[in-house]
């Protein structure tokens, strides 16, 4: 767990020094901090999601033998493939809302139009997840 974390960490650390060094310095300005934060919390998250599931896996395990719906419910637990394409859904478009706001002319120090774009891509990414799960349903 320690070395994918490290992992983690030294590859988040090159990209942000590739994107630093590649994109406007101005825009990087402003938006590391976002990023850093939203990173930060995504991470505290996923662990958190993780250990509850652990520990309710491990009671439901000791408490004896499973019915039908217990074990419906079990196999709900470690279905974590809608988890994955929807955060890929959803790192996918903000990525393309950081590319957008290259091409896009603004003042980096008073407008508020990068995060507004970010965000419509955020919100997009969303929106296309929502359309797969309802069509996969």
């Amino acid at each position: 767990m320690q070395n994918l974390f490290l992992n983690f960490c030294n590859r988040l650390i090159s990209w942000i020094d590739y994107y630093t060094n590649h994109l406007n310095k101005n825009t990087m300005k402003q938006l590391l901090p976002f990023i850093i934060v939203i990173i930060f919390f995504i991470i505290l998250a996923v662990l958190i999601v993780a250990q509850f599931n652990y520990r309710l896996k491990k009671r439901i395990l000791e408490a004896g033998p499973l019915d039908e719906t217990s074990l419906k419910f079990f196999s709900q637990l470690s279905g974590l493939s809608s988890e994955s394409l929807k955060w890929g859904i959803i790192l996918f478009f903000a990525g393309i809302g950081l590319v957008v706001m290259e091409f896009i002319p603004y003042s980096a120090e008073n407008s508020p139009l990068p995060y507004g774009v970010e965000t419509i891509f955020i919100a997009l990414g969303c929106i296309v997840y929502y359309l797969i799960i309802q069509r996969k349903k």
